[in-house]
């Protein structure tokens, strides 16, 4: 499972990043790729990436500016000439279905897939046997949602060198110990299936953060978090204008990191004001004082999502 960013600037593109888009990898978990936001040229992104649009599963979208959406139906338009035939969730706020649908519409554009639109207001939107995610309202000028999505756990590996001992080879015994119910042998020797499995895998967490002001909608999908993407649009000299548009600074992407007991994060969403890699690295500096475990998201660049022993 890993992030890797197609878009990390704020507003409006420039020659050195585009506007916002990442995606969630889950090539191993699911063998697909979600996506969050799609701002105009994301298309342009994915043709200059290893990302295949076929495999894209879901794709959320946290508000309805420009910058996070204009992309879209270019998009799943370009999906269904690159091969992508399997069906297409896309989440966001209310809107979002009248946007799509008129722009689809209007450019008679010829989708060969489903799409499903789901709008949403917050809560639980999305639960399999596998994930689930979350989402709540942040503070931005229009409705802004942020997304956690938790891996589930897994249950733990059998201790396959203990059952050879037993003499016990594959098969449907094991099937039965890996779920959890106790077997007896041939033999007549009961096997507990909490002697032979070991710890169940710790999921992991990702939370993924619209435009917004620190709030308690933010905190509270970050809690625990293996990783979060937080918006960085100014350096803390700039605070007042971060509040005065609805935005957060590097140092206030920290606070909540810390606050939040996250295991890593990952600042994006940077103004245009900061046009180069070394104008950045003051944000990266002003976050890392209170949270070590920051870094700066670069486009085309995957970032694993780290896996922590019961969450520390």
């Amino acid at each position: 499972m890993d992030l890797y960013f197609l878009g990390t600037n704020a507003g409006v593109p420039t020659l050195q990043r585009n506007v916002t888009s990442v995606t969630l990898r889950l090539l191993e978990e699911r063998r697909s790729i979600w996506m969050f936001d799609c701002g105009e040229g994301t298309q342009h992104q994915v043709l200059r990436s290893p990302i295949r649009l076929g495999k894209l599963e879901k794709l959320f979208i946290t508000h309805l500016h420009g910058d996070h959406l204009f992309g879209l139906p270019g998009l799943l338009s370009s999906r269904g000439y690159q091969g992508g035939t399997a069906p297409l969730t896309v989440y966001g706020p209310p809107g979002l279905k009248a946007y799509l649908e008129i722009s689809l519409a209007v450019s008679q554009s010829r989708i060969p897939y489903k799409i499903e639109i789901v709008e949403h207001t917050g809560g639980i939107i999305f639960e399999d046997d596998s994930f689930k995610v979350e989402a709540a309202l942040l503070e931005h000028r229009i409705d802004s949602y942020g997304y956690r999505v938790t891996e589930k756990d897994s249950p733990g590996s059998l201790n396959t060198e203990l059952l050879k001992s037993y003499g016990l080879k594959p098969g449907p015994i094991y099937g039965k110990l890996k779920k959890g119910e106790d077997v007896v042998t041939d033999e007549g020797v009961r096997i507990c299936a909490a002697d032979v499995v070991r710890e169940p895998k710790r999921g992991r967490i990702v939370t993924i953060l619209g435009d917004t002001r620190p709030c308690s909608g933010a905190l509270e999908l970050s809690l625990n978090a293996d990783l979060i993407v937080h918006e960085a649009t100014f350096a803390h000299d700039l605070a007042d204008m971060a509040y005065q548009y609805h935005h957060s600074t590097a140092r206030q992407a920290a606070e909540l990191a810390k606050e939040a007991k996250a295991g890593q994060l990952l600042l994006t969403h940077f103004s245009s004001r900061y046009s180069s890699h070394e104008e950045l690295i003051p944000l990266l500096e002003e976050a890392e004082l209170l949270f070590p475990e920051t870094l700066l998201a670069e486009e085309f660049n995957a970032y694993p999502v780290p896996r922590r022993l019961n969450g520390q």
